[in-house]
């Protein structure tokens, strides 16, 4: 029979310890994790199945998980393959949407802020980040603490620039507040920039390339997971950006996907909101945020867990 001294028997129950309680960490954590994915997810599982949902069955099936009769009818009507009449007698409220068109007006206003927002901000970054210039850290300073001004503060200057240079309900005028830059994006973008080995632009200039030719040439394209990071979180905020697109926009035809949605939930000509066709309408006007979060999510990870380490 073997006997343990103290120490080794300390050691064992210390290390006994040690494993319930990671254990017990663990198991805390997925428990954590789980409620969270249960919150995130449930909205868009009951949001899904509801634009399946026929109409005269929407308050009985509240409670299951799968609808008895499911039905394509809801997507119909927001892509306009039934009018007026034919939307009431499936138990619509007889409002429409112009699906695309606000499809159309949400793809201009996100792309052509994504592209231009995001380009601008990394050439700022890389300004801050490899061309030394007096007043390059208070400049910096200002572009990060331009992060904790709320919205809210810019939106009234905003609209009466937009409105005195006579661009409302135009494109221009939507997306012209947005086109510079934005603090965090020049923030992010610099981080990697700095990481950046010297010897590259060090041997550039020596084959004669000046800093705007190295930023294009050795700079961008060493850096396109940090621009589809930017970019796509850039595109999920801009998708669903609602109240500067309502404020400037007056007409149907200038209308994005989030207005659009909120004039459909608003016309109830037979007094409630066709739930069933905003299902599906806010189903179709997710797709293309869940696409891009499928497709670079993985990227978008990796970037922060890089950025972030320099």
């Amino acid at each position: 029979m073997t006997l343990l001294n103290p120490t080794q028997t300390q050691s064992a129950l210390k290390k006994r310890f040690n494993v319930k309680r990671i254990s017990l960490s663990r198991l805390l954590a997925w428990i954590i994790l789980i409620v969270m994915l249960t919150i995130t997810v449930f909205p868009l599982l009951f949001m899904t199945k509801t634009s399946f949902v026929p109409a005269e069955d929407l308050y009985t099936s509240a409670n299951q998980l799968v609808p008895d009769n499911p039905t394509l009818v809801h997507y119909k009507k927001v892509f306009g393959l039934l009018d007026t009449d034919e939307s009431i007698a499936a138990g619509g409220s007889g409002a429409n949407i112009n699906f695309g068109l606000s499809l159309v007006n949400s793809l201009i206003f996100t792309i052509s802020i994504v592209i231009v927002q995001t380009f601008n901000s990394a050439m700022a970054a890389y300004a801050f980040a490899r061309v030394p210039f007096y007043g390059s850290r208070v400049l910096f300073g200002a572009f990060v603490a331009s992060m904790m001004i709320p919205g809210v503060v810019t939106l009234i200057p905003n609209f009466v620039m937009v409105r005195d240079l006579g661009l409302l309900n135009t494109h221009l005028g939507m997306v012209a507040p947005f086109l510079l830059m934005h603090g965090f994006a020049v923030f992010f973008m610099r981080q990697f920039f700095i990481s950046m080995p010297k010897d590259l632009e060090e041997a550039a200039q020596l084959d004669g390339l000046n800093p705007l030719m190295i930023f294009f040439k050795i700079a961008l394209p060493l850096s396109i997971g940090p621009l589809l990071t930017v970019a796509t979180l850039t595109m999920i905020n801009m998708w669903n950006e609602f109240l500067w697109p309502f404020l400037v926009t007056t007409e149907d035809s200038m209308k994005t996907l989030p207005v659009a949605l909120q004039s459909f939930k608003s016309q109830a000509p037979q007094g409630q909101p066709d739930w069933g066709g905003l299902m599906a309408a806010t189903v179709v006007a997710t797709l293309p945020t869940l696409g891009m979060l499928l497709a670079f999510g993985g990227r978008i990870v990796e970037s922060v867990q890089f950025t972030g380490g320099k």
